[in-house]
């Protein structure tokens, strides 16, 4: 059982940055893959970034790549998404996920565990 808590959500201007983080409670936290996704007003949850076990491997949506950075610290048990240049479409809420299987999966249906999210709000 993995239990996961974001944090580091808010309302930004378009242009500026914010970091989530994610803590991680319970065993083998290297032992999962971790994904984070967001889900805007009306729309479909959708894949944001991924980050591999060991942390070797990332993988992000065509939309934010070069902007978001996910980084993990496994003796902290937690993995962070660092995000740039924000835009309006970036507002969404934000889950942080652990999945078991694959390298730097991208379905939601691949996660296991899912944190209760963290809202992200970008102003024009």
């Amino acid at each position: 059982q993995v239990q996961l808590v974001e944090s580091g959500g808010g309302l930004v201007q378009a242009g500026g940055s914010l970091r989530l983080s994610c803590s991680a409670s319970g065993r083998l936290f290297s032992s999962y893959n971790m994904g984070w996704f967001r889900q805007a007003p009306g729309k479909e949850r959708e894949f944001a970034a991924a980050i591999s076990k060991s942390g070797g491997s990332t993988d992000y949506v065509d939309s934010v790549k070069g902007r978001f950075i996910i980084s993990r610290d496994n003796a902290k048990n937690t993995v962070t998404l660092q995000m740039n240049s924000l835009k309006p479409e970036d507002t969404a809420v934000y889950y942080c996920a652990a999945a078991q299987f694959g390298l730097v999966p991208k379905l939601p249906a691949l996660y296991k565990y899912w944190g209760q999210g963290t809202q992200v709000t970008v102003s024009s």
